[in-house]
């Protein structure tokens, strides 16, 4: 699997617990094991990560991210 870069603002979503999202311009990504400096509502960021097509989650908000790196963007 390669890995993609994508720059989006960080966003709680779904529903009981919820999830981290990135929301990009046309896709919102389900953030996987997110470090916890990057799970911050409204904060802008760059994620670096590979698409898992080989997970199923419960909030189901769109493609699964697994992320590697990221970079908070101002």
């Amino acid at each position: 699997m390669s890995s993609i870069t994508v720059s989006g603002t960080v966003e709680k979503q779904g529903f009981g617990t919820g999830t981290w999202a990135l929301v990009t311009d046309g896709v919102t990504y389900e953030l996987k094991d997110a470090p916890t400096e990057l799970c911050k509502s409204d904060q802008k960021a760059s994620v670096t990560g590979v698409v898992r097509d080989d997970v199923m989650t419960i909030a189901m908000i769109g493609p699964v991210l697994e992320v590697e790196s990221f970079e908070i963007l101002e």
